[in-house]
């Protein structure tokens, strides 16, 4: 029987990643690789959408970019000079081939294909509207929600219905949009979501992180504003900015886990922060210990700077399995309880007998941490401490993360004491709030005006959340997501 791994559970997921290239005669070919970069971003789906100049042609799968994009035959079906491609983890919708994005509809000013990164915060509310007034919703994803706004707009031009779709909507969304006559990309007022532009030749292209511009070959040209809509036509760029203008508040996790450690967010290094993430670690909850470990991989960069700062080595004492993926055969309870052995295994000759120091990114349920925690004793270590690389995740996000109801954030129901006991460590210390900032090169978090969104640490919503005040919190993720056999 295949089945979901048990500690996919205890990760906050990642959203999605995009990518579009307007003006290349190997538009398909050039986006499968640029969604290769993305594929860390979301691995249940994929898809790519292309126009030839006459028609549009469209191929989604579940499962990863490669064996369903990486053949000749499947990228020559996608003719084209523009291409807009998506990779997901389901936020909102089930995880089904009909929620695969980029979604397609033919409307009245030709065909429309958008991908999103994020989420709309009002979909339910604007959904139960639009199905009041006639509409017809062909997915459970929130994203369908913007093209029935879009159809149903009394503007004339489509940009101008665009427009008007997005100023209804609230939450957080980076989009690519693919139209007869170009591309349009867009970035909510906050900026919660990354978005950024390149160029490759002659074309344009756009992405969700700067590795996937590093991967296809193309020049980072710069970040797409927060509120900005750039629209390419025949090769030609513009920019309108239609929203007014807001305090911008991009997403922190992208520096802490989402993003790829070699992509520069927000003008900064990703990996730089996650090592100055660790450096703050190390000042602020100093151990006595022999070596420091990273968690495998999202805990290696910020470990790297807890070993340089404190003085204490840097060790590889876990060993990961790059071959493990999102499902495993599972035959019974007895080897679902090993299942963490088939990702991570101890270095047993390194940590026996040893103080050591635990670097991971986040603590969401805590049953890894646990097990991890375990799985070092069980190979002898004298004094297992954990130092995590963010505060504690105590709220869930309602911008395009996949964190469970807060009943089940570890943090949200304990103090830091109470979750050590859980996980058994010698002890637990998380990065403060104000030593994230200065990691990230703001010195301190502006309490009245933050920097960042930082809602799940801290709780701070930036934008109203009306689906969790009239559909309540518990229902706010299954309201749109009636499961799909």
């Amino acid at each position: 029987m295949l089945t979901t791994n048990p500690f996919d559970d205890d990760k906050l997921h990642e959203e999605c990643g995009i990518f579009g290239i307007a003006g290349s005669d190997s538009a398909a070919a050039v986006t499968a690789l640029g969604l290769h970069a993305l594929q860390h971003r979301g691995q249940e789906a994929a898809g790519i959408v292309s126009f030839d100049g006459e028609e549009f042609h469209a191929r989604r799968a579940m499962g990863h970019v490669a064996g369903n994009f990486d053949s000749e035959d499947v990228i020559d079906t996608l003719g084209g000079s523009n291409a807009v491609g998506h990779v997901r983890y389901s936020t909102t919708g089930a995880s089904a081939l009909r929620n695969v994005q980029p979604l397609f509809a033919d409307l009245s000013s030709g065909g429309f294909a958008i991908a999103h990164n994020g989420n709309i915060s009002n979909a339910g509310t604007l959904r139960k509207a639009l199905v009041r007034r006639g509409s017809i919703f062909q997915s459970t994803s929130d994203t369908e929600v913007i093209i029935h706004l879009l159809a149903t707009s009394s503007y004339r031009s489509l940009l101008d219905r665009f427009i008007d779709a997005l100023k209804q909507v609230e939450g957080a969304y980076s989009l690519i949009c693919l139209t007869s006559e170009g591309m349009i990309a867009c970035r909510d007022p906050l900026g919660v979501r990354p978005l950024v532009m390149g160029k490759l030749g002659e074309a344009w292209l756009f992405a969700s992180e700067t590795v996937a511009f590093d991967v296809v070959g193309a020049e980072f040209v710069r970040a797409v504003d927060p509120g900005e809509l750039v629209i390419v036509q025949k090769g030609e760029v513009r920019s309108i900015r239609p929203f007014e203008q807001q305090h911008q508040r991009p997403c922190i996790f992208e520096h802490v886990y989402f993003s790829r450690p070699d992509s520069i967010v927000d003008g900064t290094s990703v990996y730089s922060v996650r090592k100055a993430i660790g450096e703050q670690l190390a000042l602020e909850s100093p151990v006595d210990a022999d070596y420091v470990i990273p968690v495998p991989d999202s805990g290696t960069p910020a470990a790297i700077g807890f070993a340089q700062t404190s003085g204490i080595p840097f060790e590889l004492g876990i060993i990961r399995s790059h071959y493990v993926g999102r499902t495993f055969i599972s035959p019974g309870d007895q080897v679902r309880h090993l299942g963490v052995k088939l990702k991570h295994n101890a270095n047993r000759a390194l940590v026996e007998g040893r103080r050591i120091v635990l670097i991971d990114d986040s603590i969401v349920r805590g049953t890894t941490s646990l097990k991890i925690v375990q799985m070092m004793r069980d190979a002898g270590a004298a004094e297992v401490h954990m130092r995590i690389a963010s505060p504690p995740t105590r709220h869930s996000c309602f911008y395009g993360v996949d964190t469970p109801e807060r009943s089940k954030l570890l943090a949200a129901k304990h103090d830091i004491q109470e979750m050590n006991t859980f996980i058994q460590a010698d002890s637990l210390a998380f990065v403060s709030i104000d030593g994230l900032y200065r990691a990230v090169g703001e010195g301190q978090r502006n309490m009245a005006q933050p920097q960042y969104c930082d809602a799940c640490f801290t709780g701070d919503y930036p934008t109203p959340l009306t689906d969790q005040d009239e559909f309540g919190l518990e229902n706010q993720f299954s309201l749109l997501a009636e499961r799909v056999n």
